[in-house]
């Protein structure tokens, strides 16, 4: 088995939800979708004030080039398209949907057979997504036909706290499988692995017992960042992603549980992507769990559902690790809404940042092998050169650096910004 190098040990904060079954979560009354929930350009709106819509029907369409089609997750009245608060605190267009709670729905037409192409319209048509947080389209990532042999599947669930994949592989391990063989003739994979860390014994020892032919399953070490795409991939396989390169280019397509998941739904049920099951936990959590919520649900519905305290110390939406803090819960969920946070005083370490002591921790948890100190210290000269030089745009996000730093400096939000501002200075 190949082993990445470096990463941390953080605590896996697990224990709260691991053992609670998926339930369905609120029904909100009002909802605001999203019209960009992935990566790529917005969905247009198909939709106007007024009109009705049914749960399951198209509000949204795929723009030209990389976009997904949004669907509406309940049954209600367009009420307008308005620019809404996002998570990253800007005002998007998104869909105001008024819940008429009747539950009435419409599903995607049956297939009438089931080849490449046709798996890959269903799986475009139902506006699927990287569900693991990436939000990368994923019949674009799948259309590889003759460049990937093998399917590697995410089951790694390497963030603290989170734990609804772990969830989904042990009460949709059928459907989890049919979707993964479906993803395995969409991009014209022989075989599939999926790699899911040596502490979730149960959900390992439930798929091999059922994997079958032609899908293997790897037990990888617990260690953080394993869920990282080209960790993974190094993990299950021991190819390598070369620097600037795509899976593909290492002959591998990765896709997360919940996305294989959602094909499955897609291609058998006729179900669009309008829900998903995200963790909600925290140490000021009353009703911690994993919860099948609808896109466009804001986030004080999720808070007021699971009875979790707004005025804790910090709320974050995401891992701990990779995720954001919530500025605001007037922000709503979408397709790539893994977790909500709410973290105590005891879970939170809220210290100054202080000077760089030169200590080189930041090199040694680091992953892809960066020295974040130094794309840091470049960022604060605006020598983005420089930036991009110690490989700024090689960082995966991991947030290891600021884990490890024991002056507590903000190393991979600084990377972070490095990365926008060279992107879009086109450096």
């Amino acid at each position: 088995m190949a082993i990445f190098k470096k990463g941390v040990h953080p605590r896996a904060h697990k224990e709260r939800t691991r053992g609670e079954p998926i339930a369905q979560g609120p029904e909100p009354g009002e909802i605001w979708l999203p019209l960009s929930q992935h990566i790529g350009a917005p969905a247009i709106p198909v939709v106007q004030a007024g009109e009705r819509v049914l749960r399951g029907q198209l509000v949204a369409r795929k723009a030209e080039g990389v976009s997904a089609n949004v669907y509406s997750p309940v049954a209600g009245t367009v009420k307008e398209i308005v620019g809404h608060i996002s998570a990253s605190g800007k005002k998007r267009d998104h869909i105001h949907i008024v819940n008429d709670f009747t539950g009435e729905s419409v599903r995607l037409s049956p297939l009438s057979a089931r080849t490449r192409e046709s798996v890959l319209a269903r799986i475009e048509e139902a506006g699927i997504v990287g569900m693991g947080g990436a939000g990368f389209p994923t019949a674009v990532k799948l259309n590889a036909e003759g460049r990937a042999d093998v399917l590697v599947v995410n089951g790694a669930e390497c963030e603290p706290y989170i734990t609804c994949d772990e969830r989904i592989m042990l009460e949709y391990s059928d459907e989890l499988l049919a979707g993964i063989r479906l993803c395995m003739l969409a991009c014209g994979a022989k075989e599939a692995v999926i790699g899911i860390e040596k502490n979730k014994p149960e959900a390992i020892a439930l798929l091999r017992q059922k994997a079958g032919e032609g899908v293997c399953v790897r037990a990888l070490p617990t260690r953080y960042p394993q869920g990282a795409e080209k960790q993974l991939i190094y993990g299950c396989t021991g190819r390598v992603v070369p620097e600037g390169g795509l899976p593909v280019d290492a002959g591998a397509v990765a896709v997360n549980v919940h996305t294989a998941l959602a094909v499955c739904r897609a291609v058998e049920k006729g179900e669009p992507c309008c829900e998903r099951v995200m963790t909600v936990s925290g140490g000021a959590v009353g009703r911690p769990g994993n919860y099948w919520v609808k896109n466009g649900t804001p986030l004080r519905e999720v808070a007021a559902f699971c009875r979790a305290d707004e005025g804790c110390a910090r709320i974050v939406c995401g891992g701990p690790m990779m995720g954001e803090a919530v500025f605001s819960l007037k922000v709503c969920t979408g397709k790539t809404t893994s977790a909500l946070l709410f973290l105590d005083e005891k879970e939170c370490v809220s210290k100054a940042a202080t000077a760089c002591i030169g200590c080189g921790r930041c090199w040694q948890a680091c992953p892809m092998g960066l020295a974040p100190n130094f794309i840091e210290a470049a960022l604060f000269a605006k020598d983005y050169a420089e930036a991009k030089r110690c490989g700024a745009l090689s960082c995966i996000g991991c947030g290891c650096c600021s884990y490890v730093c024991p002056a507590k400096r903000f190393l991979a939000q600084s990377v972070r910004l490095a990365q926008k501002t060279i992107r879009g200075r086109g450096i």
